[in-house]
């Protein structure tokens, strides 16, 4: 069985496979059951929680188990932690043990780039990224591999640590046009494509802001009573999901909406699987605002993790 670590997933991984990877594994027949997440202190006194995610295609078998500790942060110590194993389909043996962290950076940009190479515009060439954690980085190359970007801007409530994701960016794409965005009301008005990975629990992008023609993603909340963007954004969009089971189990983007009478389940125009094989259309036309929410699907780790195997 191999053990792959974290700078072997990183040396084998590049955007353009895994989004083709990843495109595969939702087109095709596969089983993803709704990930199980547990709060590790039922009074509610910390976030801190453990969470399995199980699924199977008709090559592999696999399963991912993270802990995430915000707890962690005073101590010093890295708030998520994660493993992936594999088994092979046909006889059940043990394939691979891989890094889960680093999987999971790659993995949650390129479903997110996935899901902008069905709905945002062809020609869309203006990015803009809201975050500036370690997924930021990421969130930006594998929206410029699926996108022509010329200008990608990146925000964040700290414009220190925005500056240092420009820096990073301009070593590995130096073919964009890498800035740190101004205001942020301002940036989201011009942007094409509007990519959302940060910790807000209240709304930063709003649909007053966002007209025809926009895309945009939200990655980085995953409570019921959280969301990055507000009500009226969800109403006047296009809106799709990577997991609708995981999304109606933890997300404030549309269960918020459900919940204000503002729209229904049926609001959910199909998940990336539906697009993937062609079940749902995504964009229409270049005037539509389309919206995409992820939270994260164990079949994306799946096919991320057999591909790193696959290179390595």
């Amino acid at each position: 069985m191999q053990v792959i670590e974290a700078s072997e997933v990183h040396a084998a991984l590049n955007f353009k496979d895994l989004v083709e990877a990843l495109r595969r594994a939702f087109g095709g027949p596969a089983g993803a059951p709704p990930r199980s997440v547990y709060k590790l202190e039922e009074d509610g006194s910390s976030n801190d929680a453990f969470a399995v995610l199980p699924a199977w295609s008709s090559e592999v078998i696999g399963v991912k188990a993270f802990t995430y500790l915000p707890s962690n942060v005073p101590k010093g110590l890295d708030i998520l932690n994660s493993k992936i194993l594999l088994f092979k389909r046909e006889d059940g043996t043990p394939l691979a043990l891989v890094d889960g962290t680093s999987v999971t950076y790659w993995r949650t940009a390129a479903v997110a780039a996935l899901g902008a190479d069905y709905l945002a515009r062809k020609d869309a060439s203006r990015l803009l990224v809201c975050g500036t954690g370690n997924l930021s980085p990421y969130m930006a190359q594998a929206h410029a591999t699926v996108r022509p970007i010329t200008d990608g801007a990146i925000w964040g409530r700290n414009p220190d640590k925005a500056a240092k994701v420009v820096e990073e960016l301009n070593s590995k794409r130096p073919d964009v046009n890498w800035r740190v965005a101004g205001d942020l009301e301002s940036e989201a008005r011009e942007a094409d494509v509007i990519s959302c990975a940060t910790a807000s629990h209240d709304p930063i992008i709003f649909g007053d802001w966002i007209g025809a023609g926009q895309y945009a993603d939200f990655i980085g909340n995953h409570e019921k009573d959280g969301r990055e963007c507000d009500t009226d954004l969800v109403v006047k969009s296009r809106f799709y999901v990577d997991s609708r089971a995981n999304v109606l189990n933890e997300c404030g983007e549309i269960l918020i909406p459900i919940e204000e009478g503002r729209v229904t389940e049926d609001h959910i125009v199909g998940e990336l699987a539906d697009l993937c094989s062609g079940r749902v259309k995504g964009r229409q036309s270049d005037d539509e605002i389309t919206v995409y929410k992820s939270v994260g699907s164990a079949l994306s780790d799946l096919a991320a993790a057999q591909l790193v195997t696959q290179k390595v």
